[in-house]
């Protein structure tokens, strides 16, 4: 049998063991995960399109759960040891050291993101890649999350966040702030659209 047909078949069913370990995490504290199923590879896709692999400073990753987005990341170019991967559950913790061994996972809760990131992120980040459930979060908790990731930033680097809701996770009249979104992601349960934000 022919090597890369071995890989493929391997494959599948370490991706019904992550989809089984969201579902029970979702189960167990669904405000806490968020989401049923990991993202699709055509939303992280997407949501890797918006980092650029060649600019400088690490790449952080909000709420990886089992890495869909991580994956993408590193498909688009971004070495792993620049990966920092801010997670708040301790099976996914594992899972990502496991998975990413050179990058950086940090177990701790992301609105709480400068304190957590505090003498881990030394220089400014290029770009700030999100799978936090906004919505279940009051808008004070959310403005305080994008006001960390902007002080976490290069200037003009991206802050991405995907969202099922059809309204912006953060508004879009917030001062200092500019967001855009892409389409409706069809391929993803449920479909879901990507926004970025960047300071101005």
């Amino acid at each position: 049998m022919p090597l890369h047909t071995f890989v493929r078949v391997e494959k599948k069913p370490l991706r019904l063991d992550d989809e089984m370990q969201f579902i029970r995490s979702w189960m167990e504290k669904p405000l806490r995960t968020g989401a049923v199923m990991p993202s699709s590879k055509a939303l992280a896709r997407r949501m890797a399109r918006y980092v650029d692999p060649q600019s400088s400073g690490p790449v952080i990753e909000l709420g990886p759960g089992t890495g869909p987005v991580t994956e993408a990341l590193v498909q688009r170019g971004v070495d792993p040891s620049r990966l920092v991967l801010v997670e708040f559950n301790p099976d996914f913790c594992r899972l990502l050291r496991t998975r990413y061994p050179a990058a950086t996972v940090v177990q701790g809760d992301a609105y709480r993101l400068r304190r957590l990131l505090e003498g881990i992120v030394k220089e400014p980040a290029a770009a700030i890649v999100s799978g936090l459930p906004l919505f279940t979060k009051p808008l004070r908790t959310r403005l305080r999350l994008i006001s960390d990731t902007m002080g976490l930033l290069k200037p003009n680097a991206p802050f991405v966040q995907f969202t099922y809701a059809m309204v912006p996770p953060i508004p879009k009249s917030l001062s200092g702030i500019k967001g855009e979104s892409s389409e409706l992601i069809w391929l993803n349960l449920p479909p879901a659209r990507v926004w970025v934000y960047r300071g101005v």
